[in-house]
């Protein structure tokens, strides 16, 4: 008995389960992966399949390129996979955004469940609410206080329309009655880097990438979008316990390959 490919141990920097099939023969256990594989990641930041390329390189020897491409809110990546050779080389980093987009695109995403095989689950995580600092707010409370007072006043970034950043934008604006302005980028990197530089003034990164800026004093942490505090930020209040009750957005990666490949790859 051998794991699948996508089982290799992806350490402790990420949740990748793992799992073991029955290969279909021995020459495919064995001859498994013979050459290099690509990684195709849609909207949001990269890390988690830059960090699951890094422990599958570390595990096979063979090199994992990692390829971003955020266009049309994934779908581009979503084509070339599915329309790749169904023999384990070419997989998806999907992430909450297809399941998102599965209902306000269904032309475009709603075949995902027959184009595509699960192969693995791997990561979760919060979206942390920044602001910069130029912003007056230091609490929930606060800038929901400041949105009131400026109606239309405060723009938040996002990672795209359709994305889960996105949607944590308007279930925050629409629990708590304000009325801020959606910024959409391309993805989450452009975006974190206007609201470092002051251009947008708030938006809902992943912990990943956001909370290293909030140790840096370069934008201000104010909430975390889980219904639980984190582990990784354990003075972040929750939005649920900042007065709104039920709130809880959460961003998780699995990886997919295109339907028809070998469950013994």
């Amino acid at each position: 008995m051998r794991q699948t490919f996508l089982l290799a141990a992806c350490g402790t920097a990420i949740a990748c389960g793992a799992a073991t099939v029955h290969a279909a023969s021995a020459e495919d256990a064995r001859s498994f992966p013979n050459k290099p594989l690509r990684i195709l990641v849609g909207p949001g930041p990269d890390i988690v399949g830059r960090l699951i390329g890094q422990k599958f390189t570390e595990a096979w020897g063979q090199q994992v390129v990692v390829e971003t491409r955020p266009g049309g809110g994934g779908a581009i990546a979503v084509e070339l996979v599915a329309k790749a050779t169904p023999d384990g080389y070419t997989l998806l980093l999907a992430s909450a955004a297809y399941t998102i987009n599965a209902v306000l695109q269904p032309a475009v995403f709603g075949g995902m469940t027959k184009d595509f095989a699960p192969v693995a689950f791997c990561a979760s995580a919060p979206f942390v609410l920044l602001v910069h600092p130029s912003v007056a707010a230091k609490s929930v409370q606060e800038l929901v206080a400041l949105a009131k007072a400026k109606p239309g006043g405060l723009y938040y970034a996002s990672s795209g329309n359709g994305t889960p950043p996105h949607i944590a934008g308007e279930m925050f604006k629409s629990m708590a009655g304000v009325n801020i302005v959606h910024v959409p980028y391309k993805n989450a990197a452009p975006a974190l880097i206007d609201v470092v530089g002051g251009q947008v003034q708030m938006m809902f990164a992943i912990t990943s990438i956001g909370l290293p800026q909030v140790q840096t004093g370069k934008v201000r942490g104010l909430a975390v979008s889980s219904a639980k505090r984190t582990p990784l930020a354990p003075n972040l209040p929750t939005i649920a316990e900042s007065g709104y009750a039920g709130y809880e957005v959460i961003g998780w990666n699995g990886l997919l390959a295109p339907a028809g490949t070998p469950r013994a790859v």
